[in-house]
């Protein structure tokens, strides 16, 4: 008489065959090359690292003696800033060659203050050094 389970016999030697045909496959990790060596791979090593651009640390309105409006973007850089003479006008970048001198730019442009002080010096072309005071 046959039995209802013969075929679980045959299980446990079938696994143990087929642990042996796992065993026989590459374990190595296989390595997958695209494309060509980059050309500047060489200078890419030896070059300085890359300096991001300041970002605005501040943005302010300064009211000036004659009475007009100037708005100030200073940069995290501490020597440069954003000058506009109208709110959403394009801006004239001054920079300084050191933090805390006096930032100008081509054309008679001059700013001297930080993003912290109340009071600056703006000087526009075809006007004279005037003190503004920030509202």
């Amino acid at each position: 008489m046959r039995t209802p389970f013969r075929p679980l016999r045959a299980a446990p030697a079938l696994s143990g065959l087929l642990f042996l045909a796992l065993a026989a496959c590459n374990s190595q990790p296989e390595n997958i090359v695209v494309g060509p060596r980059d050309d500047m791979e060489e200078q890419l090593a030896h070059a300085k690292p890359v300096e991001l651009p300041p970002s605005i640390s501040a943005t302010k309105t300064f009211r000036c003696k004659d009475n007009s409006v100037v708005y100030v973007d200073f940069y995290s850089d501490g020597k440069s800033a954003g000058l506009h003479q109208k709110k959403d006008g394009a801006p004239t970048m001054v920079k300084a060659p050191a933090a805390g001198e006096p930032m100008v730019a081509d054309g008679g442009y001059a700013l001297t203050g930080t993003a912290t002080a109340a009071t600056v010096s703006v000087t526009l072309p075809g006007k004279p050094k005037q003190d503004c005071d920030s509202n």
